[in-house]
């Protein structure tokens, strides 16, 4: 049964953004190539880390408990940090964010390489600001980032949103990421990576802000 519906103003409230960029928009440019070399070497050579991975489980590898210092070892990725400190600013200007004094400052970044079958978990990242992912290689068939509706838990006795609801009132958007993409969202967005179907490793470089 369908109604009519009604004169009435009917908003949207409580806006969740995603921001989505080419990385080069600002400088320094990256060279996607040589960014992808250097985390597979990384990858290659942290014995640390690889063994972290094998403890918990982690599918492929993560520099996520081994390297904190990743600006600090490789060139490529100081650069890679001050173009990200613009793409931080830019959103942090739409989100309309009154920092005051203080800053958005890089908190941590790491290195995620997931092979054939892999799955990030749902997920946030606490005592964050903004979280994102800069994208590196992206084989045909890897696997999207999963967003969630932050109210999902609140909606005790909602019915399903038809699948053919606007996008706005999905309860989950998957988003198919470029290599040479810079994604942010704000940090309490829970989020996941789907399984990658490719035969070849999804590459990217997460990272947190946080406000000092």
């Amino acid at each position: 049964m369908s109604y009519a519906r009604p004169m009435a103003q009917i908003d949207s409230l409580f806006v969740t953004r995603l921001y989505r960029a080419a990385l080069s928009e600002f400088d320094p440019k990256i060279d996607t190539e040589e960014l992808e070399n250097s985390c597979l070497v990384i990858a290659d050579d942290d014995e640390a880390g690889q063994g972290w991975c094998e403890e918990n489980g982690y599918p492929g590898y993560t520099s996520y408990a081994s390297l904190t210092d990743l600006p600090w070892r490789f060139p490529i990725f100081a650069d890679l940090v001050k173009a990200l400190d613009a793409h931080v600013q830019a959103f942090a200007s739409d989100l309309e964010f009154d920092l005051g004094e203080r800053d958005l400052v890089l908190e941590d970044i790491w290195i995620n390489v997931l092979p054939e079958g892999g799955t990030h978990s749902g997920h946030i990242h606490p005592h964050s600001v903004i979280s994102g992912t800069t994208y590196v290689a992206m084989p045909d068939g890897a696997s999207s980032l999963k967003l969630e509706d932050p109210r999902l838990g609140l909606m005790m006795a909602a019915p399903a949103r038809r699948k053919d609801a606007r996008r706005e009132l999905q309860s989950f958007i998957y988003t198919d990421p470029k290599v040479g993409e810079v994604l942010l969202w704000e940090s309490w967005l829970r989020h996941e990576v789907t399984m990658n179907m490719a035969e070849d490793e999804r590459i990217g470089i997460s990272f947190n802000y946080k406000w000092e």
